[in-house]
């Protein structure tokens, strides 16, 4: 051990850590990276290691075979995916150094968490939805869910292409109905408990369609409850208890997105009385099932297919473009082959 090391005990480090982020960080990062250093802590807990001083390029690699394996995933996994496993380092390796400037650990020790290399197939999730499958979802929320909490929040993620976060986060103030150019603005409002992705890089006013405006009214006029959040702010989505968690918005999701809920067959062979991913807390179980970010996905595909210039869609969706092409874009070879062709044949 380093004489100019001081003791100092993995869970403290830890907590130090998180406080340093505190000022510089939007809260969900400090979420994720609670999520992704809490099974270090508890490795080294299980392992007898109560010194970060004395931790060692073995113990790093240890500990990656470990994750790897995917311990500490509850039974979900038998492997973690090889995107989440270098995600997990990377902010291993983000934490070590901060211990450094603390005297916890030798300033090149971050160096020896072995970080995966990744191909281009592990670095996109495969998860999607294509654009296709949207317009009878909205069309079946419009029939017989018409300005339900439902029906808004579907709207809102397909036809703003927004973040489940950045939805959430909207006010009744941040809405304006008015019939020639109606629209939302999403600002970042950390100190009352949304914050958003980009801070007040992410902050914008995205116009809607008179239709989806029309929906709007309905709700907050008929269907939306009166009341305000643990902040006093007058949230536009809300529930029994406040502002409409993100939780509850992935879950109406994961619900709308199953075949069965619009009166499409399984395409699993399972019956609908008796399936067991047919209710609210199982939905997200479903094979067919997608989540809010795929929504997203499937929104920059569908601008893109529709000839929508790259930097709009950028703008519109708070994303650069080297992130769109890389982890939102799902178009398929031979849709990328027709908006080559249109470009280069205007």
């Amino acid at each position: 051990m380093s004489s100019d090391l001081q003791s100092i005990a993995p869970e403290h480090a830890f907590e130090l850590y998180l406080d340093s982020r505190r000022d510089d960080a939007a809260e969900w990062t400090l979420t994720s990276h609670t999520s992704r250093l809490r099974p270090f802590v508890e490795w080294c807990d299980d392992n007898d290691i109560d010194d970060m001083n004395d931790l060692t390029g073995r113990d790093l690699y240890e500990y990656r075979v470990w994750r790897r394996e995917g311990n500490y995933s509850e039974g979900k996994v038998e492997e973690l995916a090889p995107k989440t496993l270098k995600t997990s380092l990377s902010t291993l390796r983000r934490f070590l150094r901060f211990c450094h400037t603390i005297e916890g650990v030798p300033e090149d020790l971050y160096l020896k968490v072995p970080i995966p290399e990744l191909s281009r197939s592990d670095e996109v999730s495969d998860s999607k939805i294509v654009p296709e499958r949207i317009p009878p979802i909205l069309e079946y929320l419009t029939t017989y869910h018409y300005a339900s909490r439902d029906h808004v929040v579907t709207l809102l993620l397909w036809h703003c292409g927004a973040r489940n976060a950045a939805v959430r986060a909207l006010d009744l103030q941040d809405v304006d109905l008015d019939a020639d150019a109606p629209m939302v603005r999403f600002v970042h409002r950390p100190d009352t408990g949304t914050p958003l992705k980009n801070d007040e890089k992410s902050e914008r006013a995205n116009r809607l369609g008179k239709r989806v405006a029309k929906v709007l009214r309905s709700y907050i006029e008929d269907k939306r409850r009166d009341i305000q959040d643990d902040n006093g702010r007058d949230p536009l989505i809300t529930t029994n208890q406040g502002r409409i968690s993100r939780s509850s918005i992935r879950n109406t999701i994961y619900r709308v997105t199953r075949p069965c809920w619009i009166g499409e067959g399984c395409p699993h062979g399972k019956e609908i009385e008796t399936c067991e991913y047919n209710t609210y807390h199982d939905a997200s179980k479903c094979p067919s099932t997608r989540s809010p970010h795929d929504f997203r996905k499937a929104r920059v595909t569908k601008f893109r297919n529709d000839n929508v210039p790259k930097g709009v869609v950028s703008d519109e969706l708070d994303a650069s473009e080297q992130i769109l092409d890389l982890h939102y874009d799902r178009a398929s070879q031979k849709q990328r082959a027709k908006r080559r062709f249109r470009e280069l044949n205007r």
